[in-house]
């Protein structure tokens, strides 16, 4: 079970996808395979055992190459995924920035889509309007607010996914490469505002590729690798050992390159 002081726990959890072997375009192709015994399925662990725990008001930053597991562990926090193995308990609202105009309805027009979005993270109507003219402000869509989201560029999309999820200092804020897109002005504006926050007490799972931002907002860090955690701790420390593997030679690329060595002789073995 969590521990009370931790708003978040994730305790020794694996997230585990079935991909199929073969590629199905249909469902009637689906059933015959099916019933023939013929649907294969490759287990494939997008986590490895991986724990965190983190205290109030802290601020996590998640690196790794594509593929390392940062979404991933965002999605389990934020309650998308479940664990196949493990528990993780959450003690506070929380405010998912995860995936560029997750929420939206692309037909819709972007006022519409702001109460369709704030009722999706908890907020009534009455605070949606107290906050409106503040959320188009900070979005800057003033001139666009009755055009459909689908006519946005992900940069706008951005802009008024980022003003929605923080009009209101939720208690965990998860954001998951969001400043990757918009320009500098806006990426300026998202990094004040989340100091904001985390000195009003917010805790942050921030994902980046950005190392600036990383050790400009956050306190501590989690390094990710194929789903395994490679390091935890200070900022600084584990950034700069996550520089390090610009070095060829450098301990991880000499461990990364024994494990890929070991997972094609276990191929070959089982040929």
């Amino acid at each position: 079970m969590g521990d009370n002081k931790y708003v978040i726990d994730v305790d020794h959890v694996t997230i585990r996808f079935n991909k199929a072997n073969a590629k199905v375009d249909n469902l009637k192709e689906y059933c015959i395979r099916l019933m023939k015994r013929e649907l294969l399925f490759q287990e494939f662990l997008a986590l490895k055992d991986v724990s965190l725990k983190v205290k109030a008001g802290e601020a996590w930053g998640l690196i790794g190459t594509n593929g390392s597991g940062k979404s991933t562990l965002l999605k389990a926090i934020s309650g998308i995924m479940k664990p196949y193995k493990g528990t993780i308990t959450v003690n506070g609202n929380i405010s998912p920035l995860i995936e560029l105009g997750a929420g939206f309805d692309p037909n819709l027009t972007a006022r519409e889509n702001i109460f369709m979005n704030g009722a999706v993270l908890g907020h009534s109507e009455k605070v949606m309007q107290e906050h409106f003219d503040e959320i188009v402000e900070f979005a800057e869509i003033e001139d666009f607010l009755d055009s459909p989201i689908k006519n946005y560029s992900s940069g706008m999309k951005a802009r008024l996914g980022f003003s929605v999820a923080t009009m209101v200092s939720s208690k965990i804020l998860i954001v998951d490469e969001v400043l990757s897109v918009g320009d500098f002005l806006f990426r300026k504006k998202c990094m004040k505002r989340m100091e904001d926050m985390l000195s009003g007490g917010t805790t942050l799972l921030f994902v980046s590729h950005n190392l600036d931002q990383v050790r400009r907002l956050c306190d501590h860090v989690i390094w990710l690798d194929h789903g395994e955690t490679v390091m935890m701790g200070e900022t600084e420390k584990v950034c700069d050992e996550y520089q390090s593997m610009e070095d060829e030679d450098s301990p991880f690329n000499q461990k990364r390159r024994a494990r890929k060595l070991a997972r094609q002789q276990a191929k070959e073995a089982a040929k």
